[in-house]
């Protein structure tokens, strides 16, 4: 029956993250004890708030219906107070901003609007899994500039420079990053914007998606940057920053040319998102914040005690990230090396024996566009993450 399946669908690789996540519920199904560092999901709830402001919303029983196709206008124009006042975007409209379900379905939105068969999106890589595979289901060619660990995975403006030809049709980066944790500054975003403006059209897509898990004291926005409003797509939502990934809301900030072509797509594949998760979003943006601040804290906390157990590993290398909620450690220490029985020749034999051996779940960096390194998330107890470290340490001193 595989004959009938389009090509589009048979050349798409599947999602390494949700992947990885469906081999550790296998285990976990099996009776094993599973700790899961592979998906990108807080485990924090919602706050209450943020609930308590949906349970009112069915209620009152005015959102049972489809709602507008970019986002109730009240959202749209909440976020784009938002952006002004908060990213400097000063020129953030309500009619600027496309709500979606999800950062994903936005990220989707943008590239099928964008891409003709061949335009070429410049990637920074380490990238997250879905970018490459969503430009090339619109028909265009990902080119990847590679950060490495010692300049803590950031690509540079120069890098840029060399990789833009004359199919290039855009940028994309995320800042905070998934799946390094880096963060790129004021100064780094500015370089890039130079290197965008000497090219017409040249436009950026920047996904700012973990913006409230930055251990910085410092979000930078591309799209405040003076002349970038007009070239640069923002990409957000409420699903990392407010613990609400299982509410599907993701928005872009975009010229509204752009917006008006999401929109128009949009309405063809799934019209408006959800009515309660739209008004569940317009009080995490404008509620009280202090439940995002805490978890942030708690993140960082995390991330030093993780930093901790990952440098009493032997073999193990990696920066200190600087937002998000994940490490991205080099492990090719390991290769070549064996238990005698299993041998790990590279990072995706090395996911695969942590999961076997120490029961702990990563995601292999070669679907990052890293091959030498794997991504763990420490959106976990500080519990699960210290007997997690204690397994994976323990299973790589069998390796020789």
């Amino acid at each position: 029956m595989s004959s009938i399946l389009s090509d589009r669908i048979i050349n798409m690789e599947e999602s390494a993250t949700l992947a990885m996540a469906k081999k550790a519920r296998e285990l976990k199904g099996q009776g094993i004890d599973i700790i899961s560092l592979s998906l990108g999901e807080p485990d924090f709830k919602t706050p209450q708030h943020i609930q308590d402001a949906a349970k009112a919303a069915i209620d009152e029983g005015k959102y049972f219906s489809y709602s507008p196709v970019p986002g109730y206008q009240d959202v749209r124009e909440a976020i784009a107070q938002k952006l002004q006042s908060q990213n400097k975007i000063v020129d953030a409209k309500a009619e600027n901003i496309v709500l979606s379900t999800g950062a994903k379905h936005s990220i989707a939105n943008i590239f099928m609007c964008m891409i003709n068969e061949g335009d070429e999106v410049v990637i920074f890589s380490p990238y997250w899994v879905s970018y490459a595979e969503i430009i090339k289901l619109a028909g265009g060619v990902p080119v990847l500039i590679e950060g490495t660990l010692e300049n803590n995975f950031k690509a540079t403006a120069a890098q840029l420079d060399e990789a833009i030809t004359d199919k290039t049709k855009a940028v994309i980066y995320s800042s905070p990053c998934n799946p390094t944790g880096s963060v790129f500054s004021k100064e780094e975003l500015e370089a890039i914007a130079d290197v965008v403006k000497k090219h017409d059209n040249i436009y950026v897509i920047a996904d700012e998606i973990y913006e409230l898990i930055n251990f910085t004291g410092q979000h930078a926005s591309m799209a405040a940057i003076p002349g970038m409003f007009d070239r640069t797509i923002t990409v957000n939502g409420f699903s990392k920053g407010y613990a609400m990934t299982g509410w599907r809301v993701g928005y872009i900030c975009a010229p509204l040319f752009m917006a008006k072509a999401c929109e128009k797509i949009q309405g063809q594949f799934t019209s408006g998102g959800t009515g309660i998760a739209q008004r569940a979003a317009l009080a995490a943006i404008t509620g009280d914040q202090t439940p995002s601040l805490e978890m942030e804290k708690a993140y960082k906390s995390r991330r030093e005690l993780v930093l901790g157990l990952l440098r009493d590993i032997p073999g193990i290398k990696t920066h200190v990230p600087e937002g998000a909620f994940y490490f991205f450690p080099d492990v090719t220490a390991f290769f070549g090396k064996s238990t005698g029985e299993i041998s790990v020749k590279d990072a995706d034999d090395f996911c695969l024996y942590i999961l076997n051996e120490a029961h702990v779940s990563l995601v292999t960096g070669a679907a990052f566009g890293a091959p030498n390194c794997v991504r763990l998330s420490y959106a976990a107890s500080e519990e699960e993450l210290k007997e997690a470290l204690k397994r994976i340490k323990d299973a790589v001193a069998k390796l020789s």
